[in-house]
């Protein structure tokens, strides 16, 4: 099944199931353009919290980590020490995984070392042409990776960035905009 009626009525790509956390998510983030260096790095930060997870883990999560992580103000993290990985470490609001805490430091500093607006025009740079991509039929044709998120997560790890993997960086493409994953039959395929 690609696409699922929920109590609402509303057809929704099947992944959403009855969750209404995962249906408010669908229904207003998912697959919208997302723009800008902090938002975009708040996307890479938790799409690297969720590797080897389930996504609705991160969004009930991401109250917390968007409190513990200064809002993802890549200023503010980049200046996180010791104290910081240790005090994140002890929180159970998040997931704590040291590899993932320390990456997403580094990763703010990477960040810093660009100009305004480069991460974003860098991260958009990858996304295909929508006209060349027939919208999917069935989550069955939804691919885990693509060239381009091959390429995209290739000059990532280039520059430095870490729990950026193709798979990792082709859901931050779906959930930022950059690629168009509703199917056949969802009302935001149709809109």
């Amino acid at each position: 099944m690609s696409v699922r009626t929920g109590a609402d009525g509303v057809a929704r790509c099947a992944w959403v199931g009855e969750d209404p956390e995962y249906a408010r998510y669908h229904d207003e983030e998912w697959g919208r353009p997302l723009h800008g260096d902090r938002p975009l790095f708040e996307k890479m930060s938790l799409e690297g919290f969720q590797a080897g997870l389930s996504w609705i883990t991160i969004l009930r999560k991401r109250p917390r980590f968007r409190e513990v992580f200064a809002g993802f103000d890549p200023e503010i993290v980049a200046r996180f020490g010791e104290a910081d990985v240790e005090r994140l470490m002890t929180d159970a609001g998040i997931i704590r995984n040291r590899a993932k805490i320390l990456a997403t430091i580094s990763n703010a500093r990477l960040v810093l070392e660009l100009e305004p607006g480069e991460l974003d025009a860098f991260m958009w740079s990858f996304a295909p042409d929508p006209a060349g991509r027939p919208r999917p039929k069935t989550f069955a044709e939804v691919p885990a990776t693509t060239p381009e998120s091959d390429a995209m997560s290739k000059a990532l790890r280039k520059r430095g960035f870490r729990f950026v993997g193709s798979t990792t960086m082709y859901a931050l493409m779906q959930s930022a905009g950059m690629v168009d994953d509703h199917v056949e039959g969802c009302w935001r395929a149709e809109g």
